[in-house]
């Protein structure tokens, strides 16, 4: 069954791997990124994600039936937050209307294993609130402090994948059988890594942060396959999830349970 999908960050990295293997299942793929993509938009400012997501509508000749949001960065300052968060919450919900029209529509979202480290509880309450010139602000007093601007990237992070938990459930998403869910990668082999994996201390400091025993560094491909599933018609009944392909990053770091929130007092 051949699909038509809107791809984010189609031109580098995780979303480009996404693009490719979806046109080499014979898909349609509709990609948005700042240049050398069907759809040329600017996912930083509300503007650029409503023009984006009217322009890829038009692209796809007003039928969609999945979106990928890949499109990101990792620096340390409160621009992140713009794409990381609103670039992808305001695109997927300008594209709702037109995504809830298909037979088998589904949507998943680039979160990240970062959004397991530290994070500013104001940046990710803001964000998470829709109030995106304070969200701004706070990221820019972060970027200030070099040892706080990191946190601009893993609060992002942290708040796209509550985003996606949040809303998955809901009756816009969920009750128009639309799957959302997210995938968290641990350390990927692109562009946007290759400078700090070049240097011994870089890849030592990577390395303490994000441990990955099975398999080490990841290539692209592997979050690919995985968000190709996610929105394929195979996925039927997963919602909210952040899946952290990652690994096994996340069980290094988090330990063997995360269950017992949940459990009655020992006493």
């Amino acid at each position: 069954m051949t699909r038509t999908y809107v791809v984010t960050g189609a031109a580098s990295g995780i979303g480009a791997a996404t693009a490719e293997l979806l046109r080499a299942q014979g898909h349609s793929v509709v990609g948005v990124d700042l240049a050398d993509t069907e759809v040329t938009g600017d996912l930083s400012t509300h503007g650029g994600r409503i023009a984006a997501a009217e322009a890829a509508v038009e692209a796809a000749d007003g039928s969609i039936d999945a979106v990928i949001a890949c499109a990101g960065i990792a620096a340390p300052i409160a621009k992140t937050m713009a794409i990381n968060f609103f670039g992808v919450t305001e695109f997927l919900t300008a594209l709702l209307p037109t995504l809830s029209l298909a037979d088998q529509p589904r949507a998943a979202v680039v979160s990240s294993m970062a959004s397991l480290q530290p994070v500013s509880p104001e940046l990710v309450d803001a964000a998470l609130a829709g109030d995106e010139a304070k969200a701004l602000q706070i990221g820019d007093q972060l970027a200030a402090t070099p040892e706080a601007g990191f946190l601009n990237y893993s609060s992002s992070k942290r708040a796209v994948s509550r985003w996606v938990r949040r809303e998955s459930v809901t009756e816009a998403w969920a009750g128009a059988g639309i799957p959302l869910n997210a995938v968290a990668p641990g350390t990927v082999t692109t562009a946007m890594t290759a400078g700090l994996l070049a240097s011994p201390e870089g890849l030592a400091q990577v390395d303490a942060a994000v441990p990955m025993p099975l398999n080490y560094h990841q290539p692209a491909s592997s979050i690919a396959e995985l968000l190709v599933w996610l929105t394929s018609p195979a996925n039927t009944h997963m919602a909210g999830q952040t899946i952290y392909c990652d690994g096994g990053a996340d069980a290094v770091l988090r330990g063997d349970d995360i269950w017992s929130w949940n459990d009655a007092p020992r006493g």
